[in-house]
């Protein structure tokens, strides 16, 4: 019941409900309890240590990340998914949520009570960002130090199942975020046990994991445990793995190919789909190539080329990274190839950077694309979505270009409505000078994009954190005051976009093939061409008329016309089915 991996140690106990039990060196570095040691809150004893240490493996940590562990049974659970079979990613659509803001209270089981909207909205995968136990009482959830835990001011691990659950039972699937490429900076003690940590490399946030070097093997086993507890322990139906791309890997066989192997397994034992999407910042097609094309096999992979050409071709915002992108040449490219990025130069990293995708042979759908994200929202200055910089027009123009490319949309909490609060950087570290440091770090960061550094709001400060809140009167003004007219028209757009993609077999097709692009850079205008269906964007301040004719199923804006020529005033879009003409 009680088993540890210590291998450099020299001595462990067991510290059990006040009682302190030596443990017996079992082999391969694990340690192993007496056979009739038997409680519910328990530490670790380390050599000459006399304060005990939370359990690596912990799946409860009742009093924060430095206290006790204790017992949790996942089996306990009365599940009701018996009737759940699983959902394939392709031809799905994503929504991106942060349980700590999601709902004013911020915990899994008041998450559960907002499930019919996505349901309403049309969403297939919920995906939820980290809950493994951070210090603190709220955070982002990418300062996580105890993996198999989930953190308790969200409810901890039986209201994780209770949320789980309530998807399945809505036809909502379940996406986990999960972050393998490091550490948080406070109540991580994986280094007293054993060689967690890569003693040579280092990432943006701290030290890599040893997943190559000596005694690595366990280390690796501790990954890849985890993400099949997620899947099998809490019927969690996908991964999205955290910045892959900084997973300091040197042996023939990745990590992530290990990873993608053992998944691929438990789903064939499940009997339902299982996917790993990757957040990587190489542009490589590696990562979603077959094992057996010597790929590393995962299912999908984020492409930041879509969302840096969506957002500068509609704000024209061109600091920083998005110099690149200034052209909307740069958008075009994107919807006909997948990445913008493909052995050109990046001039943000000074370099050549990417390579093209096998467009004969990917499917679309392995692209997981968004105009608005948890990172480009809460990584600029001050936390502003789109909404602070577009008008309805433009927010609209936003919805179209996701909801109807060829790749996998994902929406970030809130982007459906026009939400008007900022997602921000928020921590709670108990320590002052870690948050004191946090917080210089943030304005460091900006110099690179631009941004003013003196109107960064204090990541500590608790009202970032509750500015960050959805304020769910907007959408719903009838449960509260707020204006609906802006937010519900965006939301009916939403559900109208949502409902013809899932109609219209063109706008899941998965072959770059059926995609066709033209555009004029000067005029500032786009058709994506998507089988019969023809999207038509005006990106410009100018109306513009087009030779198309059709049926027009669905416009943003008003003046849009059809008769032969497709008429749109700035800033407009339409979908036009062109079959018979």
């Amino acid at each position: 019941m009680f088993d540890v991996w210590a291998p450099k140690a020299k001595f462990v106990a067991l510290s059990l409900d006040g009682q302190t039990l030596p443990m017996t060196f079992a082999g391969g570095g694990w340690w192993t309890a007496p056979a009739d040691a038997a409680g519910t809150d328990y530490g670790y004893l380390i050599d000459d240590a006399t304060t005990p240490v939370p359990d690596p493996r912990s799946r409860r940590q009742p009093d924060g990340v430095h206290g006790l562990s204790r017992i949790f049974s996942a089996a306990d659970h009365g599940w009701g998914d018996e009737a759940w079979t699983g959902r394939q990613l392709a031809g799905g659509t994503i929504y991106e949520l942060h349980i700590g803001t999601f709902t004013l209270e911020g915990t899994l089981d008041s998450a559960i009570e907002r499930l019919d909207h996505l349901v309403e909205l049309g969403i297939d995968f919920v995906e939820v960002l980290p809950v493994n136990g951070f210090n603190g009482t709220h955070n982002w959830g990418y300062d996580g130090v105890l993996w198999y835990t989930v953190q308790e001011t969200y409810g901890g691990p039986a209201a994780y199942q209770r949320f789980v659950d309530a998807c399945h039972q809505r036809g909502l699937a379940v996406i986990q975020d999960v972050v393998y490429n490091h550490l948080g900076p406070s109540g991580n003690y994986l280094p007293q046990f054993g060689p967690y940590l890569h003693e040579a490399a280092a990432n943006t946030w701290g030290s890599s994991l040893n997943l190559d070097g000596e005694d690595s093997d366990e280390v690796r086993h501790y990954v890849i445990d985890n993400a099949l507890m997620w899947l099998r322990d809490y019927h969690v139906d996908g991964l999205r793995l955290d910045a892959v791309h900084a997973l300091e890997d040197h042996r023939a066989v990745h990590i992530l190919e290990e990873l993608s192997e053992e998944v691929d397994a438990l789903s064939a034992h499940l009997g339902r789909p299982l996917s790993l999407i990757a957040e990587s910042d190489l542009n490589d097609p590696r990562m979603i190539r077959p094992r057996e094309a010597h790929g590393f096999g995962i299912t999908a992979q984020w492409s930041d080329d879509f969302h840096h050409s969506v957002h500068v071709a509609l704000t024209g915002e061109t600091t920083g990274y998005y110099e690149d992108f200034e052209s909307i040449e740069a958008l075009a490219t994107v919807l006909e190839r997948g990445f913008f990025h493909a052995r050109s130069l990046s001039t943000f990293r000074g370099r050549v950077h990417g390579r093209a995708i096998e467009r004969e042979t990917t499917p679309t759908w392995r692209l997981v694309v968004f105009s608005q994200d948890h990172d480009q929202i809460g990584n600029r200055a001050i936390g502003d979505r789109l909404s602070a910089t577009l008008d309805e027009n433009g927010l609209a123009l936003a919805a179209v270009l996701t909801l109807t490319s060829p790749f996998t949309p994902m929406l970030f909490m809130g982007e459906e409505w026009g939400a008007t609060t900022p997602w921000q950087f928020f921590t709670s570290h108990p320590e002052k000078d870690l948050g004191e440091a946090t917080a210089k770090g943030r304005i460091a960061e900006f110099a690179k994009m631009g941004w003013d550094p003196s109107v960064v709001p204090d990541p500590q400060d608790p009202q970032t954190f509750a500015n960050s809140k959805l304020d769910w009167s907007e959408p719903y003004p009838e449960s509260a005051t707020g204006d609906g007219g802006q937010h519900g028209r965006l939301l009916a757009l939403y559900r109208e976009l949502i409902t013809l993609r899932r109609a219209r077999p063109e706008l899941t097709d998965p072959r770059f093939g059926q995609v066709t692009v033209e555009y004029d850079a000067d005029a500032r205008w786009l058709v994506l061409g998507r089988g019969h269906l023809v999207i038509a964007l005006n990106l410009g301040d100018a109306p513009l008329d087009l030779e198309l004719a059709g049926t027009l199923l669905l416009t943003t804006g008003s003046g849009v016309a059809l008769d032969a020529h497709l008429s749109l005033p700035a800033r407009t879009s339409a979908i036009v089915d062109t079959h018979g003409h």
